[in-house]
């Protein structure tokens, strides 16, 4: 039987079948052995061959099919190892807040960095535009200038009253979509709101942290009422780039990457080479100094690893 990954829970998998049914499933235990270098070798979203066990309606994962793309972060206790978030996307958005909780630039950036590694196009989806002041709005216009600027796009919702809520659904129509971002930032609540009559639980922010409760432990895919596929993850508090060699870093920056080759020597890390193209686009500021930052803070990180 064939079936798709549609929700995990560590040591077992929910899979939707050809059929239509529902089964619980565990791993093969051969899955383990065969180099996969991550804490799941399956992952919602995929496509997986299964059988039923003996006079049990649970099955037995026995084949994985192969994936179009996936999307990964360093496990944050296991440095030398990774967890596959999902797999098989058409397209990820980070949902980001200003405040209560605060989403920086440089979680921003290893996002995208990840995204821009596996081939996932991305956007930034600003939630709780309710609590803006002019302030608030006056930073929020600063973050899109800046993500804008260099394709990608960025859209402001509040799902507490539901602005620009149709917008958002005409993009995930018929696609599988991928939702991420730190606890907190009002993601089980703005799925709430393009998934009705589903009640996912939704947290209160740490006053004493400002940081969200983790409300949604496992991935777990859902279907769109208006078609397509949507993969709520659990809260991010750190995303940890896996598998980027330093030396191809500047490659996922794309505003980076068009300078590349315009550098003075082929072999430029960006960091500190005379006649480098990137280091005089950012003195210029046609580079963002807080992207140039990230690069550098995702760079020293990976050469430290390395």
């Amino acid at each position: 039987m064939q079936g798709l990954v549609i929700k995990s829970t560590g040591s077992w998998y929910q899979v939707h079948g050809e059929n239509g049914l529902e089964y619980n499933c565990r791993i093969k235990g051969k899955f383990r052995i065969q180099g996969i270098q991550t804490t799941n070798p399956v992952a919602v979203g995929d496509q997986v061959g299964f059988e039923l066990e003996p006079n049990s309606d649970n099955g037995v994962i026995n084949k994985l099919y192969d994936r179009r793309n996936y999307i990964i972060r360093k496990s944050i206790n296991l440095s030398k190892q990774a967890q596959i978030i999902a797999a098989n996307l058409d397209q990820a958005f980070l949902v980001v807040t200003l405040a209560s909780p605060r989403t920086s630039l440089g979680f921003i950036d290893r996002f995208l960095a990840t995204a821009e590694a596996y081939d996932i196009p991305a956007m930034l989806i600003f939630n709780k535009l309710d609590l803006y002041n002019e302030d608030g709005l006056e930073v929020l216009a600063e973050y899109q200038r800046i993500y804008e600027n260099i394709g990608y796009p960025c859209y402001t919702v509040s799902a507490l009253e539901g602005t620009n809520i149709p917008l958002i659904e005409s993009l995930l129509k018929d696609k599988t979509t991928l939702f991420s971002g730190h606890s907190g930032v009002g993601k089980s609540s703005l799925i709430n709101v393009l998934l009705p009559g589903h009640s996912i639980k939704t947290g209160e922010i740490s006053e004493a942290s400002d940081k969200g409760q983790h409300t949604t432990t496992f991935a777990e895919m859902h279907a769109l009422p208006f078609g397509g596929y949507l993969i709520d993850t659990p809260g991010i508090r750190e995303l940890g780039i896996f598998d980027i060699k330093p030396e191809e870093l500047g490659h996922y920056f794309r505003e980076m990457r068009d300078l590349m080759n315009q550098c003075k020597f082929n072999n430029c890390r960006h960091v500190n080479e005379p006649g480098c193209a990137v280091l005089k686009a950012v003195e210029n500021g046609e580079i963002e100094l807080s992207r140039y930052e990230s690069y550098l803070s995702i760079y020293h990180g990976n050469e430290t690893r390395a």
